[in-house]
Order: structure tokens, then sequence, then C-alpha cells
């Protein structure tokens, strides 16, 4: 739980770095050269630990899928943010975790939710919904398409997760599994900078450096490594819960950070999330949701 929350701190960070980095190295060109540079960092520390990189464990079609599972979902987060606003786009990405929770539910074996860790999903969700509300009013056709590509970027998330814990990939180093999806994503990702007509780095100041090294160093190699060795020896469902803790992270570093506002809804909305987490991790005994039907 602790590497969880520092995991989801760190990626809450990561978003007002996002925004820092943005102001000189468009944002799809951006998150390819992060997938790049993480890459190099990911193989040279294979390289030095003696893992194997090309080893016969017939995880080669799997990791392929599970890279363009992960470059389509920032591909799509990135695309749908020129048409939504980034307080919208965070309800809809993270629809996440219902995803995650289905997918166990059908391909998974042992992964079966109880009614009350179905309630903690729920409540989790509305604090996620309470601390950005106001950005659901009068949404434009624009916003709408914004939202549905959001949306399906979350079908994608959930999926890589639910793809690395049900096949080979989970029974491998989580090294090489992130290996494969920074590889992948960063050919992807590139390239759809190059197709979206992206300017690239237009100007470099030592904070933009600075948030793009925090990225690549610290998220992409670093937490993610964390992330995919949680993935192999925890229940997916339980882990994806304390995800919601990200976007509240991110609004709470925004108003240290960028003195962005932090409103009395983000500490009601910390008290349903926590709420929530707190049911999808209780272990009291519940009937099985399949039981149930």
């Amino acid at each position: 739980m602790a590497i969880l929350v520092a995991l989801c701190a760190s990626w809450g960070l990561q978003q007002v770095a996002i925004k820092i980095t943005s102001q000189g190295i468009s944002p799809i060109f951006q998150s390819g050269i992060r997938s790049a540079g993480a890459a190099v960092l990911v193989a040279i520390w294979m390289i030095f630990s003696r893992r194997p990189i090309f080893g016969r464990d017939r995880t080669f079609w799997w990791g392929l899928g599970a890279g363009l599972l992960f470059a389509w979902e920032f591909l799509l987060i990135y695309i749908g943010l020129e048409y939504t606003n980034a307080s919208r786009a965070v309800i809809f990405l993270y629809l996440s975790p219902f995803v995650v929770a289905l997918g166990a539910q059908m391909f998974i074996p042992g992964e079966n939710l109880k009614l009350v860790q179905v309630m903690g999903m729920i409540c989790a969700f509305a604090g996620l919904v309470t601390a950005f509300s106001e950005s659901l009013r009068l949404p434009t056709y624009h916003m709408l398409l914004g939202d549905g590509l959001l949306a399906l970027a979350a079908v994608f998330w959930g999926a890589t997760t639910v793809l690395i814990k049900a096949g080979p990939l989970a029974s491998i180093s989580p090294a090489k599994t992130l290996l494969y999806q920074l590889a992948v994503s960063a050919v992807v990702l590139l390239l759809g900078a190059i197709a979206w007509n992206e300017q690239g780095i237009t100007r470099m100041t030592p904070m933009i450096a600075l948030s793009l090294f925090y990225q690549t160093v610290w998220i992409a190699t670093i937490t993610y490594l964390a992330w995919f060795w949680l993935i192999t020896r925890y229940q997916v469902y339980k882990l994806a819960s304390f995800t919601f803790l990200t976007p509240l992270f991110g609004v709470i570093f925004g108003g240290i950070i960028l003195d962005e506002p932090i409103t009395l809804s983000l500490l009601v909305a910390l008290a349903l999330v926590g709420l929530g987490i707190a049911l999808v991790n209780r272990k009291a005994a519940a009937t099985s949701i399949n039981n149930q039907a």
C-alpha cells in the first residue's frame, strides 16, 4: 500500500511535469522521447543485472500486444486532450479501474469481485467526480469527441493491465515486460507525432529539461518497473483502485507548484476515494458477484 501511494503521488506530480514540458516540447513527441529514453535505461539495467533481453520465453507476441495497447492509450490521451479539457479527461480516463475489474472477472482465475468491493470502486469514482464535477457542465460536440477518445484510452489502459496479468508476461521479469511496452510505444508515438504534424522541440529551459528527466527516469523507468512488479504479485483490481488517487495528487501538486486552486470538494473527494480503496481491499467475507448471480 505504501508503494502504491508513492506511485500515485509520483504519477500525480507527472501531470504537472507534463504541463511544464509542454511549454517547449509538443505532447505526443514528448511522450515518445520519454518512452525511448526509458527503454534505453531499462535495457542497460537488464544488461548490468544479467537479465536476458532476448530469451526464448514465447512472450514476443504478448509483449508486442501490450506495447501497442500502451502506445495507443497515450496517443488517444494526447489527441483527446486537443478536444476536451484536462479535468474532464481525468474523469473518463479513470474509468480504467472498472475495465481492469471486468477483465479480471473474465480472464484471470481467482479474481472474483465481491459486492463490497464493487461498492468501493463506485465510491472511489464518486470521489473523482466530486473533485472535477464543475468540468462536466454543458459539453460541446468537440468535448464529447474528446471524452470518447479518453474513455477509449481507459479501455486500452485497463486491457494492458489485464493482458499482462492473464498471460505469460506475468511470469517473466517485470523489466522485460516494461521494455516491450517502452520500445513499441516509442516507435508508435514518435511516428504519431510526425503524423499529427507536431512541432517537436520548440525551446528548452532548465525546468523543461528537468521535467522531461523526471518523466523519463523516475516515472517511465523506476515507477513503471515497480508497478509491473506489483501486477505479478497482487490482485489487479485491488491495485487499480489505488490509481483513483493519482489525479487528486495531481490537483494537490498543481496547487503547490503552479498555484492552481485547491477547493473543499478536493478534501471531500479524498475522503471518498480513501473510503473506496478501503472497501475494495477489505478482507471481510462477502458473497461474490458470481455467486449472487
